[in-house]
């Protein structure tokens, strides 16, 4: 099978530089939408035809299995398609798609494939109560004849409610002479793909059609208002899909999921969370209100609290984060690690049952087992240009406010006393200390401000 997707608009009513069907929908170009639909079909031939935007669609969605068209000028739907025209199999049927019609479903269009077969003209229809604006399926008989276009339409087509979505699958080598005789005398002075209907019928290939599991699965996006209430429909859907599985959500309206995002049994998340990339939670995680987590695993009976960051992270069981953390690219926790409020922890692995509870920055930093972390450390692992690794082993004590200067290591057991710089190894078991002596002043006196 042929897949041919039109992605070459300019979407003059999204009021923005970037094409049209770059603009996201779940953190996600609208087009990548279809293409990954696209693929679920198994195409032998997969061609997007670009336009608006020049190489910015090629460029960013480049990949093996698919081919690029350019469509310059835009003359029409049939105009688009007759681009691909030299990439397609004439022995397999062709299915058109739209860049910019993100949500139809592999399962409704394996549907329109199944009844169309191989020599059928197949078309997915719907029936809306306001059909304005849509191009009209006409019927005599029960039988498609032609589809005719809203400004082209008389009064009693126009009040007809079937109406076309635009996407048709065809027998290719039928296809591509219908193209090739396609007409521009129409309102628009546009070739219209749906002109291919009449030819069909005048050809006796039978025309069919199939409709979608839902409406929304042929809605267009044309403008920022569109593709909000897409992302509204799909954000929606996601949150009944984790709430099918068992997920309990606060509230199924305040929640984004802009990836993949895979629960275990008894999840709970609280509003306002956003996940991003590829997300796991294992059974039994509870995430607060108003969470951001890209591309992290957080392990079983795991707790994260309000405001919390996470991104490129590995989260071992019984942890409590948060709130206010941030976990950035590089972090591995092991089981019950406590990372609290205002601490950051960027490529550092720290072991079970160690904790960091307050202000604090954990950076390249290799942290044993059942370290205590007092409220004010620093790891200091960069000098401007290069950056060293902070060894702690396990049972370590540091005291607030310590700066420790990588390369450095703290041996086991050791303490590090409160406020000190430490620039040397830390021995085992022992406290060290590094503080300036404390004076008092006498007789000194605060600086008043001279009025004027």
């Amino acid at each position: 099978m042929n897949i041919v997707i039109l992605a070459a608009g300019m979407g003059k009513r999204m009021q923005s530089a970037l094409p049209k069907v770059l603009h996201p929908l779940a953190g996600k170009a609208l087009l990548s939408h279809v293409i990954d639909t696209a693929r679920q079909l198994s195409p032998t031939k997969l061609c997007v035809i670009y336009g608006h935007g020049g190489e910015q669609v090629p460029q960013l969605l480049q990949a093996e299995d698919l081919a690029f068209a350019k469509q310059e000028p835009q003359l029409g739907t049939g105009h688009a398609v007759t681009q691909a025209v030299p990439l397609l199999d004439d022995n397999a049927p062709t299915l058109i798609l739209y860049g910019d019609v993100p949500l139809t479903t592999a399962a409704s269009l394996q549907r329109l494939l199944d009844i169309a077969g191989n020599d059928k003209l197949g078309i997915l229809t719907v029936n809306l109560d306001n059909p304005t604006g849509y191009g009209r399926i006409v019927r005599e008989n029960g039988a498609i004849k032609r589809i005719v276009e809203q400004k082209d339409a008389n009064n009693d087509e126009r009040a007809i409610t079937e109406v076309n979505t635009g996407i048709i699958v065809a027998p290719t080598a039928l296809m591509k002479k219908w193209l090739a005789n396609l007409s521009n005398n129409n309102a628009q002075g546009e070739y219209y793909l749906t002109d291919i209907v009449a030819s069909a019928v005048a050809d006796g290939i039978q025309v069919v059609s199939a409709q979608p599991d839902n409406v929304w699965e042929t809605h267009g996006v044309n403008s920022k208002v569109q593709l909000a209430e897409l992302e509204r429909i799909h954000q929606r859907n996601i949150a009944n899909a984790l709430l099918e599985q068992g997920v309990t959500l606060t509230d199924p309206a305040r929640i984004d999921v802009r990836g993949t995002l895979t629960c275990g049994r008894d999840v709970t998340i609280d509003v306002g969370c956003v996940f991003e990339g590829d997300v796991t939670l294992a059974d039994g995680v509870h995430i607060d209100a108003y969470c951001v987590i890209h591309n992290t695993r957080v392990g079983a009976q795991t707790h994260i609290r309000p405001f919390s960051h996470f991104e490129n992270a590995i989260v071992g069981e019984a942890c409590i984060i948060g709130p206010y953390a941030r976990l950035r690219p590089g972090t591995v926790l092991a089981e019950d690690v406590h990372i609290g409020n205002f601490v950051e922890v960027k490529n550092s692995a720290i072991a079970a049952h160690s904790k960091a509870n307050h202000l604090t920055y954990i950076g390249d930093s290799t942290v044993g087992s059942r370290v205590n972390i007092g409220a004010g450390t620093i790891t200091c692992n960069y000098d401007g240009v290069n950056k060293s690794r902070t060894i702690i082993e396990d049972d370590v004590f540091v005291g607030s406010a310590t700066q420790l200067i990588a390369p450095v290591r703290v041996g086991k057991g050791s303490t590090i006393g409160a406020g000190t710089t430490l620039t040397k190894d830390a021995p085992a078991d022992k406290l060290t200390v590094s503080r300036a002596k404390q004076i008092t002043v006498e007789g000194w006196q605060r600086p008043v401000k001279i009025k004027k």
